[in-house]
């Protein structure tokens, strides 16, 4: 019996304490909805208790808890020294010995299972109090795609473990008010999906806007799925109707054709690469009817297994055709509310919007124009302007709470940036086509998320 490793078929919902919301959910699925037909890649889970030995044995937790005497949440050059130390530390420590020869023992049975000598698997970072109703933790954390062989399996689960003090999940935490010296974290080893030969995306079983429960919005683009989440491009949009699909009926309501130029394949040389999509297959879409209504079908699954709105990965494989849930965590936006009351926002204007996108909630927001157009740009952002940016991913984070509105040139209803600005109630516009080119730096505008989805 392993003392710091799970097989995902070993867990349950009721083991989040030892492997976090992540990969609980996975030995759920494989548990109770396998059966149901649904896909999902095998896998196992380092534990807490892994995560925890390693910081022991290697005296990090005494190292960390000096090193966070030091830290002022206000100021954001602490929070980047405080961060890098933290980090350091981790990634100088070594792996004991007993918990190495596990991990490689537990990789070599997941790799023969699949006939290979060393599988292609994905390393996730599962936290503990991550994917709860209240929380996404939206990217908070590092995930390592095409990870294959000792080193570099070893040296992924290594800086999965550092990702604990990246200085957007130290923002996040502080922003949610979760300790950081006692937040755990499991690390979950997967099987890959070859989606890079084919689609991947995200679903969420509502309406992301205004919470309407009633329909499914799957979001679709060519390759890997990290592309879609990161926001780096438009996707497909489907929506499907719940009632009518538990009837029988091939209920697709709405398609929408994303713009989709890019994709994440397999580099040659381990991790993944960005190349662009040729021109006729960005006007196909990236999934058909049939492969639409069975992932909605096991969305509407996985919804009433867990008996609340669910943010669900999926991916298709491109050597076999296959579909595969990858993840499945709670909604937490809509799902948590309290629906005594109603707010509606109104903007007083008959003006024509000068750009329009994909709305992200049901606010209003005004500022001062502040384009970014990177990360190491941000220190220039001040409280209350309106971000506006090509796109965004988690190391923006610290910047969010800052922002009257966001606005970006890519992404979907399902980016990083849209689950954020979601989750903290900032009204954002993706997916907006000429955004930094034709807004100015301290041009007063509007953002409105109330007048229509797009």
């Amino acid at each position: 019996m392993s003392k710091y490793i799970l097989w995902f078929k070993e867990i349950s919902s009721k083991d989040v304490p030892l492997v976090g919301g992540k990969n609980a959910s996975l030995g759920e699925m494989i548990k109770e909805l396998s059966e149901k037909g649904i896909q999902i890649p095998d896998g196992f889970a380092l534990t807490t208790k892994a995560y925890w030995y390693y910081l022991k044995e290697n005296k990090v937790d005494k190292k960390l808890k000096e090193i966070f005497v030091k830290f002022d949440p206000k100021s954001l050059q602490s929070l980047k020294e405080t961060g890098k130390a933290a980090r350091k530390a981790i990634l100088q420590a070594k792996f004991p010995k007993d918990l190495e020869k596990e991990i490689l023992a537990s990789y070599y049975e997941l790799s023969q299972k699949y006939n290979q000598k060393n599988t292609d698997v994905a390393v996730r970072t599962s936290g503990v109090a991550e994917d709860q109703p209240t929380m996404s933790f939206a990217g908070q954390f590092e995930t390592y795609l095409n990870i294959k062989g000792k080193e570099d399996l070893l040296n992924a689960i290594k800086k999965c473990i550092a990702s604990t003090f990246s200085d957007r999940a130290i923002a996040y935490r502080e922003e949610k008010k979760v300790p950081h010296l006692k937040f755990g974290l499991s690390v979950g080893i997967q099987k890959m999906v070859r989606s890079d030969l084919a689609s991947a995306g995200v679903i969420f079983t509502l309406d992301t806007e205004t919470g309407f429960p009633d329909v499914i919005l799957i979001n679709s683009s060519y390759g890997l799925g990290e592309i879609l989440v990161k926001g780096r491009v438009t996707p497909d949009e489907f929506y499907v109707h719940k009632p009518t699909l538990r009837q029988g009926f091939k209920s697709i309501i709405l398609k929408n054709l994303g713009r989709k130029d890019k994709k994440y394949v397999y580099s040659k040389t381990g991790g993944l690469k960005e190349v662009n999509v040729l021109s006729a297959q960005q006007l196909k879409f990236s999934l058909t009817d049939e492969e639409i209504l069975i992932l909605a079908k096991w969305s509407c699954l996985i919804e009433k297994h867990y008996k609340i709105p669910q943010d669900i990965e999926w991916a298709k494989d491109g050597k076999t055709g296959l579909l595969f849930i990858v993840q499945s965590r709670p909604e937490t936006v809509h799902a948590p509310k309290d629906t005594k009351f109603y707010e509606e926002y109104k903007i007083k204007t008959a003006k024509k919007p000068i750009l329009t996108g994909t709305a992200i909630g049901n606010k209003i927001g005004q500022g001062k124009v502040r384009i970014i157009p990177n990360i190491s740009q941000i220190s220039k952002f001040q409280k209350g302007e309106v971000l506006v940016t090509k796109m965004t991913d988690p190391d923006w984070v610290a910047a969010f709470p800052l922002a009257s509105a966001i606005v970006t040139e890519e992404g979907g209803r399902t980016c990083h940036a849209a689950i954020v600005s979601r989750e903290l109630g900032i009204p954002a516009v993706v997916g907006v086509k000429g955004a930094t080119k034709i807004l100015k730096n301290g041009q007063l505008v509007t953002v409105d998320c109330v007048s229509g989805g797009r």
